[in-house]
């Protein structure tokens, strides 16, 4: 017989017995599993954090920040200064002529998801007239649009999803009175903004007896006017401002966040990883030593050790490989699409955003799952191939 016939006929044969040892092969199952759903989970958020930050930035928008400003929330343009910055050389015009650029207003205010829930706060951004040029990708989903002049809202649908009194026609207690919910928005992608509510900059401004803004957001007008508003803006003595593309800005905002949540996520699932290891080797060590009699006997037939090596491997990855995929399917069951906030920093607001399991994160589950078992069996499969054959034979007798 050949080799390779040989070697089909081991593996065959140890499968077709895998139901025999159906203890010993849920222990290495179930180990895989919470290795590869703790993994994808914990990713999952990383991955949805991730694009919902990036979802806000656009490589033809730009942020003009108050100079030396680290973040919005620390950033103060004086109203006075945004003429002359919506006026610099590089902005984007609409057909009447009007620079597409907004000054923007951040404030938080309070919500809870219940009567009794302790009120977290939600960011609150006034936006200006050009908000449709400038942001295409949010579009009204329900209700309308709020009025300049009046305590009207619309709300991100993240947000909303996450505090159902945010629905519309909710009333929010702010600055000045009462705040009306008119309507909900959302992005065509991930998006920061949906976790945020909008109203009209010039009555936040006014209800907060502001006189600046935090940012200045600004259309450019195409390749290389990044650089032509910046130096518009720094040839300008009475300006004291950055300018950013708005996607560089945003992925730095992320960068950090994603790099811990990978670090945990790797931490925890090595942890796990390693007891899964430990598990996998017990059970397919005890499924050598169960199965002695039947290797010293296919040995002592002629069978070679190559074939007792990869039917032991070919049942370790088998079993790796349901454990990852059930695993996956857990936690894109569980956490898929699940509505979950993060706080960027301490200055900020909370970043609701919904966690993704994607198949690049299936995939390197799967990968995991795979280096456990080929190192879970490789050592089970080298000792039954080692084993003497008349010592095998009399351990059994």
């Amino acid at each position: 017989m050949s080799a390779l016939r040989q070697i089909s006929a081991m593996v065959s044969m140890n499968l077709r017995n895998l139901p025999q040892r159906l203890g010993s092969s849920l222990v290495i199952v179930l180990g895989i599993t919470g290795v590869v759903a703790v993994l994808v989970s914990v990713l999952s958020m990383a991955v949805g954090f991730s694009r919902t930050i990036s979802g806000a930035g656009s490589p033809d928008r730009a942020l003009i920040l108050a100079g030396g400003s680290f973040d919005e929330a620390t950033s103060s343009i004086s109203a006075d200064a945004v003429p002359d910055i919506l006026n610099a050389a590089g902005i984007a015009r609409d057909a009447a002529g009007r620079p597409i650029a907004d000054a923007e207003v951040l404030a938080q205010v309070q919500v809870a998801q219940t009567a009794s829930d302790q009120p977290i706060n939600v960011a609150l951004r006034g936006v200006g007239a050009e908000q449709a040029l400038l942001r295409p990708e949010i579009h009204l989903v329900a209700g309308r649009m709020f009025r300049p002049g009046l305590h009207e809202v619309i709300v991100g649908r993240s947000v909303q999803m996450r505090y159902p009194g945010l629905g519309i026609g909710s009333h929010l207690s702010f600055q000045n009175g009462d705040w009306v919910v008119v309507g909900t928005f959302a992005s065509s992608q991930p998006n920061l903004l949906d976790s945020e509510i909008e109203t009209d900059a010039r009555t936040l401004q006014s209800a907060l007896q502001r006189n600046w803004f935090q940012s200045v957001t600004v259309r450019l007008a195409g390749p290389g006017a990044l650089q032509t508003l910046r130096s518009a803006l720094a040839a300008d003595p009475t300006l004291h401002v950055d300018a950013l593309l708005e996607s560089t800005y945003r992925a730095a905002q992320s960068r950090v966040l994603y790099t811990i949540l990978k670090v945990i996520a790797y931490f925890i699932g090595g942890m796990m990883a390693a007891g899964a290891l430990f598990g996998a080797l017990n059970s397919l060590y005890a499924a050598v030593s169960a199965r002695s009699l039947e290797i010293a006997t296919l040995r002592a037939i002629g069978f070679g050790a190559a074939g007792v090596v990869i039917s032991v491997l070919a049942e370790a990855l088998l079993l790796s490989l349901l454990g990852a995929l059930l695993g996956a399917l857990c936690a894109w069951a569980l956490f898929d699409g699940h509505v979950s906030s993060m706080v960027l920093n301490g200055l900020q607001p909370p970043v609701s955003y919904a966690m993704a399991v994607t198949p690049g994160l299936v995939v390197l589950g799967i990968i995991w799952a795979c280096v456990i078992g080929m190192i879970g069996g490789l050592f089970p499969a080298l000792r039954a191939a080692r084993l003497p054959v008349s010592q095998a034979l009399n351990a059994v007798v």
